[in-house]
């Protein structure tokens, strides 16, 4: 008969295993939303520059995966420096994956401290990554080089997102301080929305986009049922992003919480859907697709930062400022001149923002004031170093393909193909 300490090394071992495969199937549902956001841009762009958009979600994703494995990891987690504004440069390109995982020795040594596998830590976290550079395409999408924006994407993956990352998840100054960010509104979305803002900045509108008086031109795009579909994708790889952040589900506790988490990110997506819906339906006289879709996914991003702590009756409260909240967005950035497609950083920047302040809301541990500072903490850093990448790559290769390839459509001109040939006329 096995004594209790085998028994214990056992369960420990047992539970070590399904916190890995918990941790794996979230990672795989967050890179499914790499599909949604393909699908949602492909959907929202016009049909001559979709083969483009889709070449810079693939492309993306993959540039992520690297740059994240060669230094973005090793930058973001460097197992020391708890509190400070930047990692040691020592640990640069030396991180996770240059050494071992974990042995059962190590797993039953940790008295339960060691619950899942380093290297399915690395995938949950490199696609959360690529996640933040998806953000940038929609904004970006119908002006910008192919290569400019690819050559952006290994910087942003590599370096401006890990420090910041690093700041809250990694021990740094704004874990120390207590700012609250449960599964990434401000780490990821906020970030990700801030690099497109200050790209689309320097990028300018779409030619076209707004008449000489500052009146706005819809450009519609060309496909809602792709659109749609994207949406659903993201909303289903979104119970991966906010339910994987809890990290384990091994225990009574754990799996409450992670069911918790589930539902309230549910709850929100639908909130903000009817609220954006609903509110475009009395302010247009029309119900608009394109921004209930965005409503469902400017619920999703309100409750990324706190999802595990409103009831899901508050969950549904919070989905529905940011459903009104994205909507009121969408149009003042146009009245800007802010040129995106996509809303990618109404429903990603201003929205994070309404949610992580509404953390303190449900949560007595936050305050409104920590929140506040860490959020201009990461828009600064993010603004600050995207708008000299950005402006550096102007200078240098240029962003912005010439108005006769934007007219004809980037497809022909970066990839030399078309996503819809069958519609294409011929001499």
């Amino acid at each position: 008969m096995e004594n209790v300490n085998e028994v214990a090394a056992r369960i420990t071992e047992v539970s070590y295993a399904l916190d890995t495969l918990y941790f794996l199937m979230m990672g795989a549902l967050v890179m499914w939303m790499a599909a949604g956001f393909t699908m949602l841009e492909a959907g929202l762009v016009r049909a001559k520059n979709t083969a483009e958009i889709l070449t810079k979600n693939i492309g993306l994703y993959s540039i992520a995966c690297i740059m994240y494995m060669l230094c973005g990891y090793s930058i973001m987690y460097p197992g020391e420096f708890e509190g400070a504004v930047f990692s040691s440069l020592s640990t640069f390109g030396t991180g996770l994956l240059g050494s071992a995982d974990n042995s059962s020795a190590d797993v039953i040594g940790s008295g339960g401290e060691t619950y899942y596998s380093n290297l399915a830590d690395f995938f949950f976290q490199v696609v959360f990554v690529a996640t933040a550079m998806s953000i940038v395409s929609g904004a970006v999408a119908e002006r910008m080089k192919l290569w400019s924006f690819l050559f952006f994407a290994a910087i942003l993956t590599g370096f401006i997102y890990p420090v910041q990352g690093f700041w809250k998840w990694g021990g740094g100054w704004l874990e120390q301080l207590g700012f609250a960010d449960f599964a990434g509104a401000g780490v990821v979305h906020l970030c990700g929305a801030t690099a497109a803002f200050a790209g689309v900045l320097l990028l300018g509108a779409r030619k076209g986009k707004y008449g000489p008086s500052g009146v706005v031109q819809a450009i519609p795009g060309c496909n809602l049922p792709l659109a749609t579909l994207g949406m659903l994708i993201l909303w289903l790889g979104w119970f991966g992003f906010n339910g994987g952040s809890e990290l384990k589900m091994s225990d009574v506790g754990e799996a409450n919480s992670v069911a918790l988490v589930f539902v309230n990110t549910n709850m929100a997506a639908a909130g903000g859907l009817l609220a954006a819906l609903i509110l475009a339906r009395t302010w247009f006289g029309k119900a608009d697709l394109t921004m209930a879709l965005n409503g469902a996914l400017a619920g999703l991003v309100a409750i990324t930062a706190g999802p595990l702590a409103p009831t899901p009756f508050g969950a549904t409260m919070i989905g529905i400022v940011g459903g009104l909240l994205v909507v009121v967005s969408i149009v003042a950035l146009d009245k800007f001149q802010i040129d995106d497609p996509v809303g990618a950083i109404s429903v990603h920047g201003v929205v994070a923002i309404w949610g992580l302040l509404a953390v303190p809301i449900y949560d007595s541990s936050a305050t409104f004031w920590i929140q506040l500072v860490g959020l201009l903490a990461i828009f600064t850093w993010v603004f600050t170093m995207s708008l000299a990448a950005w402006f550096t790559i102007k200078m240098t290769v240029g962003i912005r393909v010439n108005e006769e390839h934007e007219y004809e459509g980037i497809d022909v001109y970066e990839c030399g193909l078309e996503a819809y040939p069958e519609f294409a006329t011929s001499e």
